[in-house]
């Protein structure tokens, strides 16, 4: 089959859903109004090399804090660089290290609150006061104090992120798990001698996963917000890699001499960003939980 073929009959497939998403009322209209932000943000990034019209870390391509124009449309910083071209390359770090706090976090979270609520116990008891305790704490303050020991980097980043947000995949799942267990087909299943193994993985936590996505495509939104803020507070990356934490940070600096474009395009970005990844969340939150919707 020709790509052509095969790309068509993808859409064909896809248009149907879309419509279908968009009469479950305000929850698929908000998980798809939030997809399009994302998807338009996410190819933005992937395609940035080649739509940039400057390589967003070249300094001096135009004038120092050159408000927009025809030439610089979102103006330029304290060092002559292009602000449409970072715009366009600073997603990249956000993407990654929001990508890779939610698989750490569904690596450690979503074992643990399995393993503990359905075991019970001293287990349940011990793992519900860990994650208790590192709940408690602000969630921006652990992660700064994270990263202060960890170092800059992507993985140190994420890592910080994920630790402070293993706890929220923790409580959603044990409180679906300690639900679900109690149900009379789980019962059945252990009348019938089924193993806690296959109990676990065949009955509960295919009933848990709607629950997961939800969590994790919010926690995306979380993740992306605090990464914004280390590096708006000297934790993030190298200054010369483009992103958009770095340009608030200089931006902040920069508005007493009132280049406000320098904060606010990035400003605006991370905004939107996160925007779109919370409706989409919410939007499947209260798909997947009837209980929720009025």
């Amino acid at each position: 089959m020709s790509n052509e073929r095969r790309q068509g009959r993808i859409l064909v497939q896809l248009f149907p859903s879309l419509i279908g998403l968009a009469r479950r009322g305000l929850a698929g209209w908000a998980v798809l109004i939030g997809g399009v932000i994302v998807a338009t943000v996410a190819i933005m990034t992937v395609v940035s090399p080649w739509i940039s019209p400057y390589n967003p870390i070249a300094i001096n391509v135009g004038p120092i804090l050159s408000p927009p124009s025809s030439e610089f449309p979102l103006g330029t910083n304290h060092l002559g660089q292009d602000m449409l071209s970072r715009v366009y390359s600073g997603g990249s770090i956000m993407f990654q290290v929001a990508l890779l706090s939610v698989i750490v976090c569904l690596v450690v979270g979503v074992p643990i609150g399995l393993f503990a609520s359905y075991t019970g116990g001293y287990t349940d008891k011990v793992a519900s006061l860990v994650m208790d305790s590192i709940y408690a704490f602000p969630g921006l303050v652990l992660a700064i104090a994270i990263a202060a020991m960890l170092g800059p980097g992507v993985v140190n980043m994420a890592l910080s992120i994920a630790v402070v947000y293993v706890p929220s995949y923790f409580r959603i799942i044990r409180s679906q798990v300690l639900t679900i267990k109690e149900l009379p087909y789980v019962e059945a299943a252990h009348m019938m001698g089924a193993r806690a193994r296959k109990t676990l993985f065949s009955y509960i936590l295919p009933n848990v996963i709607p629950s997961i996505v939800a969590v994790a495509t919010i926690n995306f939104a979380d993740a992306i917000l605090t990464a914004a803020g280390l590096t708006f507070v000297g934790l993030g990356l190298p200054v010369s890699t483009p992103d958009w934490g770095w340009d608030l940070t200089y931006g902040r600096r920069l508005l007493p001499s009132g280049a406000w474009w320098a904060i606010t395009f990035p400003g605006l970005m991370v905004v939107l960003l996160a925007l779109g990844f919370t409706l989409m969340g919410e939007g499947l939150s209260e798909l997947f939980n009837p209980r929720l919707q009025r």
